[in-house]
């Protein structure tokens, strides 16, 4: 007799290991999309199970599918890496962060959402900015959008390690430098005020309130170094109580 549909999705369900897997082994060539999906969902599937439904193409074509597999903790590494490429930026950012996957998962995740940022509309990459990990970040701060890096500044994964290189960049937009230096978070830390007072494309209307917060050493540095605008040298030197 054959077993009923919903009977047998509630089996997949609520079944544990040795009976999922002998259920994917009897019913493989006559599993739909929604099937699977209810077995890749059952916490009890274990490898076995995940390369039996991967084996059937069909149920490949389904994205749902893909993802599932690609995002499980137990599927096989290479079976994975296979599906990375086709999914959607929002499941690339979830499996960059899940820590339940391997490395090497997370790690091709967030190549392959850095490779699609440039295509991405603002609104996206504002959304990424926010709960990115620190791989992704670090090719976002160099966003010239000011509403990406204000997200990127609100993310509790960025780092003084990410925003340096943001902070002394002379390829920055004055309006994103701008944005670092009035940041409650970022722009009261010395390294970056040190950064943003030595980068040529700091607006000087931000860089000369930090100039007095620097050592005496970093004025030194900041009153010699000629790439610098000259109101930004000359208040240097007026602080260290140098002639003009």
């Amino acid at each position: 007799m054959t077993e009923a549909p919903d009977d047998l999705e509630r089996r997949l369900r609520e079944a544990d290991t040795e009976e999922l897997h002998g259920l994917l082994r009897q019913h493989a060539d006559t599993l739909d999309v929604v099937t699977a999906v209810h077995a890749l969902r059952n916490p009890f599937i274990g490898r076995e199970g995940i390369e039996i439904l991967a084996a059937q193409g069909r149920l490949l074509a389904a994205y749902e599918v893909k993802r599932q597999i690609a995002l499980h903790p137990r599927a096989p590494e290479p079976l994975a890496l296979r599906f990375i490429p086709s999914l959607f930026w929002r499941d690339l950012l979830e499996i960059g962060l899940d820590t339940r996957v391997r490395p090497t998962l997370r790690r091709a995740a967030d190549r392959r959402l850095m490779a699609r940022l440039s295509g991405l509309a603002i609104g996206e990459k504002v959304a990424i900015a926010r709960r990115a990990s620190p791989r992704v970040l670090g090719r976002l701060r160099h966003d010239p959008t000011p509403r990406v890096v204000a997200a990127l500044l609100e993310n509790p994964r960025v780092t003084e390690g990410v925003l340096l290189p943001l902070a002394a960049s002379e390829e920055a937009p004055p309006g994103v430098l701008e944005l670092l230096a009035r940041n409650r978070r970022w722009g009261v830390r010395y390294e970056v005020r040190l950064a943003l007072c030595l980068n040529p494309s700091s607006p000087v209307q931000i860089v000369l309130p930090i100039l007095p917060l620097l050592r005496k050493r970093d004025l030194q540095t900041v009153a010699r170094t000629v790439r610098l605008a000259m109101a930004v040298r000359r208040r240097a030197r007026v602080l260290l109580g140098e002639d003009v």
